[in-house]
């Protein structure tokens, strides 16, 4: 079987890719602006053809792939900021990602970005796709999942193109577990009563991402059942780093030993003497897509695409 491809868009550091890559994606080129993401991303992925702006990108310099990812700038979308959506200046850059979709034509495409996209532009995400040939499920993944310390809910949007099978028609035999909601206030998950099992939020051609689809969107539910607990829990996160599960927790997901892959940080400040760079390395730690959830998405594209 020939190897599937992909291309980053915002690469940022290469969280994403690097979750891609462990599914068994080969990686062929990716687009990064930021100065000090991109000398990251030129160590680790030296043979790489690569791009800075991706306004100048287009079908001449970036090759057709299988897959194209990324995350887009959040910062019209998060609470954070003004709130000015897919409108803003930044988070607008989407429809750059939309054009080159349109020039390229993967056979999927799979973005992420704060969990306030539920309420401040999934519609218009989902749309747009659709608009360009691309049916979508979406899904808001917390890193906490796969044994991180800490939430980071994320939504995670998988369109493919027309003729391609979703895994939402697809009926589950496990378990349902527990919804998870947006807080809008803080952008945290939280239990919500309904537990009917759904997965991926599902927006189709003819129209379901619309409003009334992000409205059942926004309880995202990840239950005990769920296919992305099941790839992040039997396939078994003991490949990274050689961490194990060691039980069932109350909710009856699989307790994780903690190792040093999750210790915390040193306690240091943003500027510490000794530490180069050290503002530039928050940064892009912090904008960068957990590579463990990354690979969970990555494992359910395969779905879509083999």
């Amino acid at each position: 079987m020939n190897t599937l491809t992909f291309g980053s868009l915002f690469a940022g550091i290469g969280g994403f890719d690097l979750g891609f890559e462990r599914a068994g994606f080969e990686c062929r080129w990716q687009v990064e602006i930021d100065q000090y993401a991109t000398k990251i991303l030129e160590k680790h992925w030296p043979k790489v053809h690569r791009q800075r702006d991706i306004r100048e990108c287009n079908a001449s310099n970036l090759e057709r792939v299988d897959c194209i990812i990324g995350g887009f700038p959040c910062q019209d979308i998060s609470y954070a900021g003004l709130g000015a959506g897919l409108d803003g200046e930044r988070s607008g850059l989407f429809f750059e990602a939309i054009r080159l979709v349109r020039e390229l034509q993967p056979r999927a495409v799979v973005l992420e970005n704060v969990a306030a996209l539920l309420t401040r532009g999934l519609d218009r995400v989902l749309g747009t796709l659709a608009e360009v040939g691309y049916d979508a499920e979406w899904h808001c993944i917390p890193a906490a999942y796969v044994g991180a310390p800490h939430i980071r809910d994320r939504v995670f949007v998988l369109a493919y193109a027309n003729g391609q099978h979703g895994r939402a028609s697809r009926t589950s035999k496990t378990q349902a577990g527990p919804a998870i909601a947006i807080d809008a206030a803080s952008e945290q998950s939280r239990p919500v009563a309904d537990t009917t099992g759904d997965r991926w939020q599902q927006g189709g051609q003819d129209g379901r991402g619309g409003k009334e689809g992000v409205s059942k969107g926004q309880e995202c539910r990840f239950g005990r059942g769920g296919e992305a607990s099941a790839y992040a829990n039997s396939e078994g996160l003991e490949k990274w780093q050689g961490q194990d599960a060691i039980g069932a927790g109350q909710d009856g997901r699989p307790e994780l030993a903690r190792s040093e892959w999750w210790a915390v940080e040193p306690d240091v400040g943003r500027v510490a003497h000794g530490i180069p760079a050290r503002v530039d390395r928050l940064r892009g730690l912090g904008n960068a897509v957990v590579p463990q959830v990354a690979e969970v998405v990555a494992k359910m594209t395969l779905e879509v695409l083999q």
